[in-house]
C-alpha cells in the first residue's frame, strides 16, 4: 500500500489499473481529484479553506466500472467511503431517507475505521490482558502472603517446601506457555461478557432525525451500567470476545471520534449512484419516475454537496471539503436535466466507454481479482487445480459481448452470469465426484456448457 502523501496522479492510475480495465479518462480525473486533496492540505494556511473539491460526474452504462473506480480510490486514500443510491432519497416531508443520512452513514464508517486502527495499535497490550483474564479463569490467582518467591526456573524447586504462592505462580506460568503455544484452544471456559444489546429509542422528526438513536439507559440515568451475561465457550472463541472488550478499554473513544470527524470532513468520499434517476427530463412526461418530486430531492441534495453542516450522533460535520462522485447511465435523462445549481457542483464530467469483447478478455485475464482467478482459488480450496486456455477466455468474452448486444447491455456484470453457467456442473461435482486433480477449461468445454443456452434464444434471454 502506497502512503497517501506519495500518491501522485500517475501512481494512483497505476494502482487502479491493477483492478480496472480501460476507462483511462475516468481514472485520470479521479486521480487528479484525490491528489488535489493532498495539495489543499499542504497549501498556504491563508487560502487552504478556500480551495473546494472538484466533484465528479461519471456518465456511462451499467457495469463499466463506475462504482469500482470510486471504491478502489477510497481504499487507496484510506478514506471513509460510502455508496448511496439517489433514488432511495425522498423530498423533505415524505416518508423515506433524507439526504443528510448519507453524511451520518459516512461518519459512522469513519468512527469505526479510526477505532479499528486504534485497536491495531494496542493489539499487543490487549492480547496480554486477554491472556491474564483467561489464566484467572483457569488458575485463579491466590492472595500474596508476603513470602519471597524466586521465579527463576533454573534454581532447584522443591514442591514440598514451596508456599501456595509459589505453587500457584508456577502452575500459572505452565498454563501461560500452553496458551501461547495454542495447546488449550479447544478447552471450554466460562466467561462473563458484555452484552451488545442496548435498549434504543428511535426518534422521528424534522431535519433528518429519523436515524438519530437515543439510548434509553442514558435517559433513565443508567449510563455506565453494562449488561453482562455468562457464556461457556472454547478458549479460541472466548479470546476473540475478550480481545474486543480489552481493546475497547485501551482506546480513547473521545479521541477516536474527534479524529474520525476530522478525517470525514477532510478525506470523506460520497459516491451517489443513480443520480440520473432524480433528474427531470424535459421530454417523456416523467411518469416513470418516483411519486415524489425529483427536483425536490435535488434541492435537498444541493446544500449537502455545496457545503453545509450536518448533525450526527458523533458531532457536527461540515461537508465543504467532502468529495462527491455522482454516477448515472443517463439513458432517458441528460446531465443538463439536473437543476442548474446542482450541475454547477459537478464541474468534472467523464463519459465512460461501453465495454468491448477485447475489454472482456482483459477483464477476465489481467486484474488481480479477475473472475478466472476467483474460480481457480475456490476450487483450489477443494484440492482441484483449474487451468484456463487462452481460447476459453476469448470464447467467454465473445459470448458475453454477443449476449450484451442481443439482450441488454449490463457491461462486465454479464461475465458473472456466463461464468456461473460455465462452472455450474463442475461446482456441483466437486468434491463428491471429483476430489482432486487438474482440469483444463478450453473453448470446447465452454461451448459444451453453454450450448443449450446459446441455441435457445428465449432461454438465453432469461438465464444469461
Amino acid at each position: 500500500m502506497i502512503e497517501e502523501k506519495n500518491l501522485t496522479p500517475q501512481q494512483i492510475v497505476r494502482e487502479l489499473d491493477k483492478y480496472i480495465v480501460g476507462q483511462k479518462e475516468a481514472k485520470r480525473s479521479v486521480s487528479i481529484a484525490l491528489r488535489n486533496r493532498w495539495r489543499r492540505l499542504n497549501a498556504r494556511e491563508d487560502i487552504r479553506e478556500e480551495i473546494v473539491p472538484n466533484n465528479i460526474l461519471l456518465i456511462g452504462p451499467t457495469g463499466v466500472g463506475k462504482t469500482e473506480i470510486a471504491r478502489r480510490l477510497a481504499k487507496l486514500a484510506m478514506a471513509p467511503f460510502v455508496k448511496v443510491e439517489a433514488s432511495k432519497f425522498t423530498e423533505v416531508g415524505y416518508v423515506g431517507r433524507d439526504v443528510e443520512s448519507m453524511i451520518r452513514d459516512l461518519t459512522d464508517l469513519g468512527v469505526n475505521m479510526v477505532k479499528m486502527e486504534m485497536q491495531e495499535r494496542v493489539k499487543e497490550k490487549a492480547s496480554e490482558a486477554v491472556e491474564t483474564r483467561i489464566l484467572d479463569i483457569l488458575i485463579p490467582a491466590v492472595k500474596k502472603t508476603g513470602v519471597g518467591f524466586n521465579s527463576d526456573t533454573t534454581t532447584n524447586f522443591d514442591p514440598a517446601k514451596a508456599s501456595d504462592d509459589e505453587l500457584n505462580e508456577r502452575t500459572r506460568e505452565r498454563f501461560r506457555e500452553k496458551l501461547k503455544n495454542g495447546e488449550l484452544e479447544d478447552r471450554q471456559i466460562e466467561i462473563e461478557a458484555q452484552s451488545k444489546k442496548n435498549p434504543m429509542m428511535q426518534v422521528f422528526g424534522p431535519g433528518g432525525m429519523e436515524e438519530m438513536g437515543v439510548n434509553l439507559q442514558d435517559m433513565l440515568g443508567g449510563a455506565g451500567r453494562q449488561n453482562k451475561s455468562k457464556r461457556k465457550l472454547p478458549i479460541s472463541e472466548a479470546r476473540k470476545i475478550l480481545f474486543e472488550e480489552e481493546s475497547e478499554k485501551l482506546i480513547d473513544h473521545e479521541s477516536a471520534v474527534q479524529e474520525a470527524l476530522v478525517r470525514v470532513q477532510k478525506q470523506g468520499i460520497v459516491f451517489i449512484d443513480e443520480i440520473d434517476k432524480i433528474a427531470d427530463p424535459s421530454s417523456g412526461g416523467g411518469k416513470s419516475g418516483p411519486d415524489v418530486s425529483r427536483q425536490g430531492v435535488q434541492r435537498d441534495l444541493l446544500p449537502i454537496v455545496e457545503g453545509s453542516t450536518v448533525s450526527t450522533k458523533h458531532g457536527i460535520v461540515k461537508t465543504d471539503h467532502i468529495l462527491f462522485i455522482g454516477s448515472g447511465a443517463f439513458h432517458i435523462s441528460k446531465p443538463s436535466d439536473l437543476i442548474p445549481e446542482l450541475q454547477g457542483r459537478f464541474p468534472i464530467r467523464v463519459e465512460l466507454n461501453s465495454l468491448t469483447e477485447e475489454d472482456f478478455y482483459k477483464i477476465l485475464s489481467e486484474p488481480k481479482n479477475a473472475l478466472t482467478k476467483q474460480y481457480m482459488a475456490m476450487l483450489e480450496a477443494e484440492g482441484v487445480t483449474i487451468n484456463f486456455t487462452d481460447d476459453a477466455i476469448r470464447e467467454v468474452a465473445k459470448i458475453a459481448a454477443e449476449v450484451n448486444l442481443s439482450v441488454e447491455n449490463i457491461g462486465a456484470r454479464r461475465l458473472h452470469t456466463i461464468m456461473s453457467s460455465v462452472f455450474d456442473e463442475l461446482l456441483f461435482a466437486v468434491p463428491d465426484d471429483i476430489s482432486s486433480g487438474e482440469i483444463t477449461i478450453d473453448s470446447k468445454y465452454v461451448n459444451k456448457q453453454l450450448e443449450n443456452l446459446i441455441k435457445d434464444k428465449d432461454l438465453s434471454h432469461y438465464i444469461l
